[in-house]
């Protein structure tokens, strides 16, 4: 087991405050948006392996390193030690399943400004789009590029706080009752598409044209829209915060097709492919597919593909599917998703209960979000967290929470 120092990325969006005061640490006056734990390439966490003197079961990656048995060795990122052992670290279900990396990426995400407009492909449409772009030679870091990578990218997002998203479309005539309520003359074609068409058709048909609407006109639109949300406040105050961040975006108008969802501490969402969404304010733990592609819908200055986008979206109104955790026998409260590149459950320690055995034939990261429970011999506070191999002995206790990502092998 390894205790792991993780990158805290600036994000734009980022709260300046939410990942400060759980760390306990003073805010730096900028953005902090997300805190990555595991083997993204872009920003792997670090680890520093004790070596054993009698086994062989922790070794000693680094080539030139010159510690002996029993010492720390250099801090290494979890991509290196995972490519010097794959079946060691992740075991050999998970390799055999999902290849020699680790399949997940687990954050600490904390929005203090509306995220982009945004859906994810499945995994087909990723390795389709992926093949394609590689095929016309499209740079990877080209601004234009749509896929970075050929896999999908579910995701999940836990509240820690009380945390506010768009998640799905909602219904059609819902959408026609919000936008007709800001007496607005320019969104009146969108209100006549929304409850003139079956609703695939109307919620493909109104964001074709929001997508497609001239900059100029779209934008006093947007003006016009966000000040009757203001003065109306109630449901239609997000439309107005959004605007205030987003002034003239398209997005602000799209975002008003979604339904708003409001989660509490503990609840979480699910966000499958081809579901628009966006992160508007709060903090909680993410878990997601390892992967980069990103389509986008609006809010955001960023490249927008909108046949690609029209291509990989799911016109269909659903329910945004709240999710509680279900509690089992061993105290753990687990997040059932569809998937099984990920697995996030929750444990709340009490004084004085049994330790909890966690040991599983699979690669986890476990991370500490409130009180200072133990891990093994590791002692954990807020924000901290640990690497634990597929198949090591690991043994939770002592007081306070924790979250659990692993894979389903």
């Amino acid at each position: 087991m390894d205790r792991l120092s993780n990158t805290v990325r600036p994000y734009a969006w980022g709260s300046t405050t939410a990942i400060p005061e759980l760390l306990g640490i003073a805010p730096t006056g900028e953005p902090q948006a997300e805190m990555w734990m595991g083997a993204h390439p872009g920003a792997p966490s670090l680890l520093t392996r004790i070596t054993s003197p009698n086994t062989n079961t922790s070794p000693d990656i680094s080539s030139t390193s010159s510690t002996g048995p029993g010492e720390p060795t250099p801090e290494q990122p979890l991509t290196d030690v995972i490519a010097a052992d794959p079946e060691r670290e992740l075991g050999r279900a998970t390799v055999e399943k999902f290849g020699p990396r680790l399949p997940f990426l687990l954050k600490l995400l904390a929005a203090g400004a509306p995220l982009s407009l945004q859906v994810h492909p499945d995994l087909a449409q990723a390795e389709r789009g992926y093949e394609d772009e590689e095929r016309r030679s499209v740079p990877i870091d080209a601004p234009h590029r749509t896929y970075k990578d050929a896999n999908h990218k579910p995701e999940l997002i836990c509240a820690l706080t009380p945390f506010a998203g768009l998640c799905g479309f909602r219904r059609p005539t819902e959408a026609a009752e919000a936008m007709a309520a800001l007496g607005v003359d320019s969104l009146k074609p969108y209100v006549d598409l929304l409850g003139a068409h079956p609703e695939e058709a109307a919620l493909r048909e109104v964001l074709t044209a929001i997508l497609g609407a001239d900059p100029e006109e779209m934008a006093e639109t947007v003006k016009l829209a966000a000040a009757a949300a203001e003065r109306l406040g109630g449901a239609h105050a997000p439309y107005a915060r959004i605007a205030h961040h987003f002034p003239g975006d398209p997005g602000v108008i799209a975002a008003m097709l979604l339904n708003y969802v409001e989660l509490q501490p503990g609840e979480a969402l699910f966000l499958g492919a081809g579901v628009p969404h966006a992160y508007l304010d709060g903090l909680g733990v993410e878990i997601m597919a390892n992967s980069d592609n990103v389509l986008r819908c609006g809010l955001t200055p960023k490249h927008i593909d909108v046949p690609e986008l029209l291509r990989i979206v799911r016109f269909e109104a659903t329910d945004p599917g709240v999710l509680r955790p279900e509690a089992s026998p061993t105290g753990e409260e687990l997040y059932e998703t569809p998937v099984d590149e990920f697995r996030l459950s929750r444990f709340d320690l009490s004084p004085g209960a049994a330790p909890v055995d966690l040991t599983r034939e699979a690669p986890q990261i476990l991370l500490c979000t409130g009180g200072t429970p133990k891990a093994g011999e590791f002692g954990l506070i807020p924000g901290a967290s640990v690497f634990v191999p597929s198949g090591e002995k690991v043994e939770v206790s002592g007081t306070g929470t924790l979250f659990r990502a692993t894979v389903v092998v």
